[in-house]
Formats: C-alpha cells, structure tokens, sequence
C-alpha cells in the first residue's frame, strides 16, 4: 500500500504544504500566502498567528486534494524562513509581538555596538556566522529591549523563543514539544556548531536568558506527534514530525548534494548558494557564512553558504511597487525582447547587502538610464542584478573551498525563468542544472522526514530519484560576461557609497 511524507514548507510570503510519494512525486500541494508587514524602511515583519493559519489550512488542504486516507501519510516534514524570530507566552501560546523577519535590518545598530565591543571573532570563531543583523540573536535582544515588560517575563519563565520551525512545531504538538533543529539553531548567532549546543557565553554577551531557548536536536528524528482537536487537522492527529531544516539547507539535501564539493543555488525572495564540505566546518576568508546542513544518525553535515537579501523580491518589486509587469513571466517575456540591458544595472539592495558585501547600510541603486530606456531593458537588468549577485557568491565560495563548483544545481520558484538560468550560465562559465522536481526545498524536507520514519532507505534511494530537467550551459562570449560582470561591481560601490555621495 502506497505511504506519503508531507512537508510543510513556510517561506517568506506564503505558507505551503505538498504531499509526496515514495518516488518523490508531488501528490497534491496547497499554498496560502500571508501579509508582509512594513512597520519603518528597512523593517519587516510577519504575524505568528497568521503564519500558523495558513500553514494549517495548507495542510488540510492539501489532504482534501490528494483524496487519501490520512493515515497514510507516515510523517511530516518541516522546512522554514530562517533566522525570523518569534517570542510566545508559555501558557497561552500567544505571540507577545509579531516575528521580526530574517530580511529585518532594524538590529544594525545593535550589531555596530556589538562589534566595537569586539565580539565579532568570537561570534565567527564558535557560530560559523558574521556579526549581521540578518541573524535571529540581535532580533530577540532588541525585543527583550523593546518590549515592555518582555525581559521581566522572560527571567521568570513564562516565555518561549524561536525561529518559525519551533513555532510550528510548538503548535502542532498542543504546546508540548519546544525544539529546533540544528540547521536552524545555527543561524541564530546564539549556537556553537562546534559542539552543537547553545553558547552561555554568547547568550550572555547578547543578554539572552537561556530558559527561553528551545531545545536543539538532529534533523532527522520523531520530534512529536500531531495533537488532538487542533482544528482543521483533526485527521492528522499522531501522525510523527520526523524531520526538519531552515529552507537552505532542506533544499541541498532536496538537490542530492550529499557529497562535499556538491553545491546548489535557490531562487526564492533572496538568493542563498550553499556547498556541502563535509563533516569539518570551514571558516571563509572571502565573506561567507559556515552553517550545519543537517545531522543524521551521529554524523553533522556543515555547509558554506551565501546570501542574498533581495532576488525574487525584486521582481515583486517590479510588479508591485512600480507597476512595471504585472506577473513574473511577463519580466521574462520583456528581458527576452531585448538582446541586453542597453547600460542599465540595478542593486537591489532594498534591505542592504548580503554576502560577500555585508553592508547592512547599502540601498538600492540603479545606474546608466538613458531616455531610451524601456521597461523591458529595466526587468532584463533586474534579472541579471539576480545572476550577478549568485555569482559573487560562487566566486567567493571557489576560492574558500579546495575545489571548484563545476556545476550548480538550482531550484527555487525563479529558477523556472530560462533566460535567467542562460544569463547564469554565461556569467559562471559553467552548467546550471534544473531538476525536474523544483520543489527541492519541500521535498528535502519530506526526505528527512521519511529518512527518520522508514520511508526511504537512506541516501542512495534518494539520490536516485533526482533528476536534470535541463543543463544550461555557456553561450555568450566570455569577454562581453566580464565586461558586464565589471560594470555590475562598479555598481554595487555606488549603492554601497550612497550616504557619502548623497552628502
């Protein structure tokens, strides 16, 4: 009798939850998306309950679709926004104050502070990470500074904390289980992946009392069970939650990346390029972040890893904010009418820049504009602001890692754009693999789960069931690629200078 894995995949702008087979098919998928939350420039927000809504109707949704017996679905899997932070009363399960989102650069001014009193190399040296407002430590701080009466009651016990996969898991339990992963416990600034348990040191030095935190376990294990009489999922009560991993990370494991040197790139709001490295964490010179990508039966799986704040963003920019297209396949249609930008370069650094920059003061800047400019030369240019940014990452993570990436493996909802992947291809010199199954965050969410639970072997079965959809390769002269590739770095100095030139 067929059994199915259900991942929960909560992004950025919208909860989902897909269903899959034991050969890795999408059985049914349901999606909803939430509100974004702009309380000041620079600040985003998202609401913890509606979060939990939507992934809940996904879910019951999604089950309804595939017109199965619940029962056989034998575990699900969660995979999450990272780094956005939630703080929850114990008792009631009430958010205390909407979570503060990863894209959030509220904190810069507590990382500066940080930073002068020279944390900065024991934060690199025990997290992997850099001292960014990007991560979930600064975020909790500054509401238990905020907050009135927040740190009160945190001292005394009666909150609890976490990045949105403990929220999730919280509630599917009834409140009975407060975990995280070790994938996502290590982008909170707070974790040493050295040793795989929260830093006192660090907690201190960010004053974080450590009752708050959740509990870090291995991403492939039975955290709980579905609780009873949660409304709408009352069919799914005892099904396990077997597995689960910040989004970056479930999706390497979605793209088969199980060898070190293996390396992906997603295309979702931002952009994160991730290598696997093995079971030793590699500390970067060029800009980069080292993380865990998953921990499975006593082994730990690091990763290097680059983000971008802004890439699928700034199509929706586009869209909504200028009103150039009115859908992502129409930026398509547009850049592909023109045979190049015709000048024009775009920064999108709405919310300042990530990786290999990380300049949390950057602000978006679009340069070379003519009066024969046209809509369709500005949506080309913002999709090569996205491949010009995957490429900074990949230059720097070739000269991190002992070996280069021959091949990037891509997913992610723009990943679907051919001109974009070509435009990649051609910057990076060389193949860009799509899979069939672009739901590799999902389903790396789904294979950890179905791991824990028995439904797939180990790793070899799953690695057999990836396969290429399309190889990109090189097409454009390499001379014309470095000419653009330079005027793009010339770019991102204006943006990153924009204070001092406005002055």
């Amino acid at each position: 009798m067929e059994t199915y894995v259900m991942a929960l995949d909560q992004g950025t702008t919208s909860s989902r939850a897909i269903l899959f087979n034991r050969a890795g098919g999408i059985v049914s998928r349901a999606q909803r998306p939430f509100r974004q939350i702009y309380p000041k420039p620079g600040w985003v927000e998202h609401d913890p309950m509606e979060i939990w809504a939507t992934e809940r109707q996904s879910m019951a949704e999604a089950v309804d679709a595939a017109h199965i017996d619940p029962k056989r679905i034998a575990a699900i899997g969660i995979t999450n926004q990272r780094e956005t932070t939630v703080v929850w009363d114990a008792r009631t399960g009430e958010p205390v104050y909407n979570a503060i989102v990863w894209q959030c650069r509220r904190t810069a001014p507590i990382c500066d502070r940080l930073r002068a009193d020279g944390l900065e190399e024991t934060v690199t040296e025990k997290t992997g990470l850099l001292l960014d407002a990007y991560f979930s430590g600064t975020k909790l701080r500054w509401l238990l500074d905020t907050v009135p009466g927040l740190r009160r009651r945190a001292e005394a016990g009666e909150l609890r904390c976490g990045t949105v996969d403990s929220w999730l898991i919280w509630n599917l339990t009834g409140g009975k289980v407060h975990v995280t992963d070790y994938s996502n416990a290590s982008r909170t600034m707070l974790f040493n992946i050295h040793t795989l348990t929260w830093d006192a040191d660090l907690c201190r030095a960010l004053d974080i009392p450590m009752c708050l935190l959740p509990q870090p376990v291995p991403n492939c294990q039975e955290f709980g069970r579905v609780a009873e009489n949660i409304p709408g999922l009352e069919a799914l009560a005892g099904i396990p939650i077997c597995g689960s991993a910040g989004d970056q990370p479930a999706a390497l494991f979605g793209q088969a990346c199980f060898a070190p040197g293996q390396a992906k790139n997603t295309y979702g709001t931002g952009c994160f390029t991730l290598m696997n490295v093995g079971n030793v964490p590699v500390r970067s010179k060029n800009g980069l972040v080292t993380s865990v990508g998953w921990s499975w039966k006593g082994e730990t799986t690091y990763a290097l890893e680059g983000s971008v704040f802004n890439a699928g963003s700034a199509i929706q920019w586009l869209r909504d904010e200028l009103g150039l297209i009115q859908s992502a396949p129409e930026c398509d249609r547009l850049a592909e009418s023109v045979p190049d930008s015709g000048g024009v370069v775009v920064v999108p650094a709405f919310t300042g820049l990530g990786a290999p920059y990380w300049d949390m003061y950057a602000r978006g800047t679009i340069v070379g504009l003519t009066r024969g400019t046209t809509r369709a030369h500005i949506a080309r240019a913002v999709l090569e602001s996205i491949a010009f940014q995957v490429t900074d990452l990949v230059r720097a993570m070739d000269e991190d890692a002992p070996c280069p990436i021959t091949v990037l493996r891509v997913d992610g909802g723009a990943s679907v754009s051919d001109i974009m992947m070509q435009i990649q291809a051609d910057l990076l010199r060389i193949g860009v693999d799509r899979p069939d199954q672009v739901e590799t965050t999902a389903f790396g969410a789904a294979a950890m789960a179905g791991l824990s639970a028995g439904v797939w072997s180990g790793m070899e079965e799953l690695e057999g069931l990836r396969r290429s959809q399309c190889v990109f390769r090189p097409l454009r002269d390499e001379a014309a690629c470095a000419a653009d590739y330079a005027r793009w770095r010339r770019a991102v100095d204006r943006s990153r200078n924009w204070i001092e030139n406005e002055l």
